[in-house]
């Protein structure tokens, strides 16, 4: 039988290492790559089969509650186990989720016992830990096959069209299946609400000017209507501002 293939994910070299001498001494596993954080985790497993993901709960860039969001959604996302060296809330919700962890310093027999029962995050579980996540600081996107990262400090707008949002960036435009009301929610204190089907960052309002809407602009506004348009830095697109969210021009 082929050995099972190992991903770790840490962004202390030491622990990895620590992961790294454990597992060879374990035996019957292959370390097939490691990276210091999630969005370099979410690069090694779009590129090479992983059967298990030994994942720190707290790293920079992406920690290990959002990076588990985002495998969920892979094709074939591997089995995962937690690695933490503290935050004992968290714990007591992998404990009564029964979410697999292993607590710093890690030894050699609790891991083995934990490899040799590893499986998927399920639905439930996955709920459970967003109750513990922070703000998420990037969309996940299926894209011919793949899972794109999208970091949401590089998104202007969200624009609800039929059941996917239009993610907009500088560059280019995403589709997301997602609702835009959890949007709201979940990014709060990044976007605001200008249209009941759009969502601009509040850092990306350049201003607001009164435009002549073209047909079919925005759902809900006459063709040659004159209305309150947000001007969205570096780019020429503009989003209308419907009546009942005028009140944010009013006030700048």
């Amino acid at each position: 039988m082929a050995n099972q293939q190992l991903l770790i994910v840490d962004d202390e070299p030491l622990a990895r290492q620590r992961l790294r001498d454990l597992v060879s001494d374990i035996g019957g596993y292959t370390i097939t790559g490691e990276a210091a954080n999630g969005v370099e985790a979410m690069a090694v497993l779009q590129n090479q089969p992983v059967d298990i993901a030994l994942v720190d709960i707290r790293m920079p860039v992406m920690d290990g509650i959002e990076l588990a969001q985002h495998i969920r959604k892979l094709s074939n996302p591997p089995n995962l186990i937690f690695t933490t060296a503290y935050d004992h809330y968290a714990l007591q919700a992998f404990d009564l989720n029964a979410i697999d962890y292993l607590l710093k310093p890690i030894r050699a027999e609790r891991l083995s016992i934990a490899l040799a029962k590893a499986r998927p995050l399920q639905t439930k579980q996955s709920q459970a830990l967003q109750a513990l996540q922070e703000t998420p600081q990037h969309l996940s996107i299926h894209e011919r096959g793949k899972v794109l990262l999208i970091p949401v400090d590089e998104v202007l707008y969200l624009r609800a069209e039929l059941k996917y949002v239009t993610v907009r960036t500088l560059e280019k435009s995403y589709l997301l299946e997602a609702s835009l009301n959890q949007l709201e929610h979940t990014f709060a204190d990044r976007f605001v609400r200008v249209h009941r089907n759009a969502l601009v960052a509040k850092n990306a309002i350049a201003g607001y000017a009164k435009q002549r809407v073209q047909q079919n602009e925005q759902a809900g506004e006459a063709a040659g209507e004159l209305s309150w348009v947000v001007l969205i830095k570096g780019i020429a697109e503009t989003l209308v501002v419907s009546r009942r969210h005028q009140h944010m021009i009013r006030a700048v």
